[in-house]
């Protein structure tokens, strides 16, 4: 079985991490992603090191395994001549540069359309291709700060402002934008035409304060940091046991009612301050006090299996370490072992959607830097002796 869009080309002109989210899940969901970097150094995150494995940054090849790598100077006369090819004969773009960069180099959308009215060019930026922040750049360290997520994110409003761990913003673009180009092939098929994908690590995060918006549409007052807990509903967060962290779900009357069977205090029900929701979040504070009395009772171990006997919500709090080697983990392939030309057989995160009729493909490791440059060339057309022209001007490498 083919990938779900087997058969697609992108062109990937990003770098970093938005960008090469969008382009590594298109191209395990089957597309031929080739990945355009430029001739000095490439993608900049090829310079994250440490760690590496031979010289090769583990950084770039988690996000860049599976595309065809091509090395392409986009400031030369010839290098746009040879995009301007591979547009003509490809179904999407991807960019994360600045506001009008590609129009300076002569390859805005109004000429690839031209070109192919069909191609459809995803933008992915900062703040959006349009509004008053729209010529900025875009950091996810900045984006979690304005779209409100440090905000909410840490133990109380008197502590420093904390980020999401992972770059959430950056991941998410990339997911908004995957979602965007499907649902412009879509589009595509139903009226031959492209058009543009516009997205940005902003409203990337101004979508993961959901349940806070909703608090502060309805109170007109913006919710602090809660540490683990949830916003909404109570006791629902990260406990202290005997020896090691757990979560606990109780997230709905029945969770709770499980949870105090479990614990064997079934006469929290019959104190008002606990009775539902609305009173559990009014006394959170009492209510985690008397949780961790008892929690702290016995080892993680003991208790999730308590809570798993009685049908709790649950879990460990893993390393990364530890969650490359849980049995879910391992069983639903989401580390995989792929090959790179220099570092060999490297670990990489799998594909994180599954299909009963239509297989992912990850199939090879991450490009090192023009890998597959005249392979490419060669295909769309180029003969040995242009490419090798293109080679020694350093139009290529």
């Amino acid at each position: 079985m083919s990938g779900t869009i087997k058969g697609i080309r992108v062109l990937e002109l990003t770098q970093i991490m938005a960008g090469p989210t969008c382009g590594l899940l298109l191209a395990d969901l089957g597309a031929e992603v080739i990945k355009i970097e430029k001739i000095q150094g490439g993608d900049d995150t090829r310079r994250f090191l440490p760690p590496d494995v031979n010289g090769e940054s583990a950084a770039f090849m988690m996000m860049n395994r599976n595309k065809k790598g091509l090395a392409l100077d986009l400031k030369s006369k010839e290098g746009v001549e040879i995009f301007k090819t591979l547009v003509k004969h490809s179904d999407v773009v991807i960019e994360n540069f600045r506001k009008g960069t590609l129009e300076r180099l002569g390859i805005g959308y109004d000429v690839m359309s031209k070109i192919n009215p069909k191609i459809i060019l995803c933008e992915i930026s900062g703040y959006g291709r349009t509004g008053p922040y729209s010529d900025k750049g875009g950091f996810d360290l900045i984006a979690q700060g304005m779209s409100g997520l440090m905000s909410i994110t840490g133990e109380s409003a008197e502590k420093p402002p904390i980020k999401v761990g992972a770059p959430l913003t950056d991941i998410t673009a990339g997911l908004l934008a995957t979602s965007g180009i499907l649902a412009a092939l879509i589009h595509r098929d139903k009226t031959g035409e492209g058009q543009v994908v516009d997205t940005s690590l902003y409203e990337a995060g101004i979508v993961h304060t959901y349940w806070q918006s909703a608090i502060a549409s309805a109170t007109g007052e913006s919710p602090g940091p809660l540490g683990s807990a949830h916003p909404l509903t109570a006791p629902y967060q990260a406990f202290k046991t005997k020896d090691k962290w757990i979560t606990v779900g109780a997230s709905n009357q029945n969770t709770w009612l499980k949870l105090i069977k479990a614990l064997g205090r079934e006469d929290l029900q019959e104190n008002e301050k606990f009775s539902d929701n609305k009173s559990r979040k009014k006394n959170l504070e009492e209510l985690v006090k008397i949780l961790n009395e008892e929690l702290i009772k016995k080892n993680s171990d003991e208790w999730l299996k308590i809570f798993d006997d009685n049908g709790l919500p649950c879990g460990p709090i893993y390393s990364i370490t530890e969650m490359f080697k849980d049995k879910q983990t391992i069983d639903r392939k989401m580390i995989i072992d792929v090959e790179n030309k220099i570092a060999g057989k490297t670990k990489a995160i799998g594909m994180p959607i599954k299909f009963s009729k239509s297989n992912a493909e990850v199939e090879n490791g991450s490009p090192i830097l023009g890998e597959h440059s005249k392979e490419i060339l060669l295909k769309f057309g180029y003969s040995e002796e242009k490419v090798k022209e293109f080679l020694d001007k350093k139009i290529i490498l």
